[in-house]
C-alpha cells in the first residue's frame, strides 16, 4: 500500500515537473530569439526623415529600425535623437556618400558618436566608428554598439539608461579645399534585447528624454522629441518573473516530494497475528 502511495506521489511530482520546465523552456527561447540581430524594415514601412539637425537642440528625432537620410555639406555636423529601452543593445549605423573623386583633394576620415540624453558620451563596445576614405572611395560605412541600457544605475555611473539618445556624424580629417562638398546619409539604429540576463534591480522614475527638438521631414514644423512606439517600460517586466516564479513551484514540489517519501517511514511494519 505504500509503495503504491510512494509510487502515486512520484508520478504526480515528475508530471508537474515536467509542466514546469515547458513553462520555462518558452521564455529561454524568446530570450534567445530576442538576442538576435534585429531584421531589416519590412517593405512599405512609413520612410524616415530625410534631413539631419546641426545641434543637440535641434537634432532629428527617429524610431529604431528607421532609415533616415539626409543632404549635407561635407564639415557639416549631423545629429539624429533616438529612444532606447531597458534591456536593449542598440547599434547605430551610418553610411556616407561620398563626393566624386575628381572634385576631391585627399582623404578623409569620419567619426559617428553616441551621447545619452545628460549629454554624456558613451563607448562603442565595437564597431567602426571612425574610419578613413581613400581618396577614390566611393562611401564610407561606420557603425556603434553600446553597452545594453540598464533600468537603474548609481548616480556617479556612467551607464547608458532608458531615454533619448543622440548620433552625431562628421569629418573629423579632411583637405581644407573639401569643405562644402556635398555628401549624402543614410543612418540606422537597431538594437537586440538581452534579456533577463541584464535585468536590475530598481528602475528611474522618468526616462532620461531632455528638450529635444526636431525639425518635422513634413514642412518643416518643430516636433517634440520621439519616444518608443510601444511606451517606455522602464524595466517593470522582464523574464526573470518567469524563472522567480518557476523556482518557488520547483521549490515548492520538492518539498511534497520529499514528504511523500518520509510519510510514515518511522512506523513499525504491521506484524501478522502469530509472530
Amino acid at each position: 500500500m505504500r509503495t503504491t502511495r510512494r509510487n502515486t506521489v512520484r508520478r504526480t511530482v515528475a508530471g508537474v515537473l515536467l509542466a514546469a520546465v515547458a513553462l520555462l523552456t518558452p521564455a529561454g527561447a524568446a530570450v534567445a530569439d530576442d538576442a538576435s540581430p534585429s531584421a531589416s524594415p519590412a517593405d512599405g514601412e512609413k520612410a524616415g526623415p530625410t534631413e539631419a539637425g546641426t545641434t543637440f537642440r535641434t537634432a532629428t528625432a527617429i524610431q529604431q529600425e528607421q532609415k533616415a537620410t539626409a543632404d549635407a555639406s561635407t564639415g557639416d555636423y549631423l545629429y539624429w535623437a533616438f529612444p532606447a529601452d531597458a534591456g536593449q543593445r542598440p547599434t547605430v549605423r551610418a553610411k556616407v556618400t561620398l563626393p566624386q573623386s575628381a572634385t576631391r583633394h585627399g582623404a578623409s576620415t569620419w567619426q559617428v558618436d553616441v551621447y545619452d540624453g545628460l549629454r554624456r558620451r558613451q563607448a562603442c563596445m565595437y564597431g567602426h566608428q571612425t574610419r578613413k576614405a581613400a581618396p577614390d572611395a566611393g562611401t564610407v560605412e561606420l557603425s556603434c554598439v553600446l553597452r545594453t541600457v540598464r533600468a537603474w544605475s548609481e548616480p556617479w555611473a556612467s551607464d547608458p539608461l532608458p531615454g533619448s539618445y543622440y548620433v552625431r556624424l562628421t569629418v573629423i580629417g579632411l583637405a581644407e579645399e573639401d569643405l562644402g562638398l556635398p555628401v549624402h546619409v543614410e543612418t540606422e539604429v537597431t538594437s537586440a534585447s538581452q534579456g533577463g540576463a541584464a535585468d536590475v534591480d530598481g528602475t528611474l522614475s522618468e526616462p532620461l528624454v531632455p528638450g529635444v527638438s526636431a525639425v518635422s521631414a513634413q514642412g518643416g514644423t518643430v516636433t517634440a522629441g520621439s519616444e518608443p512606439e510601444d511606451g517606455w517600460s522602464s524595466g517593470w517586466w522582464t523574464s526573470r518573473w518567469l524563472w522567480t516564479v518557476g523556482g518557488g513551484v520547483l521549490a515548492a514540489l520538492a518539498g511534497v516530494f520529499g514528504y511523500g517519501l518520509t510519510r510514515g517511514g518511522g512506523r513499525p511494519s504491521r506484524v501478522p497475528p502469530g509472530y
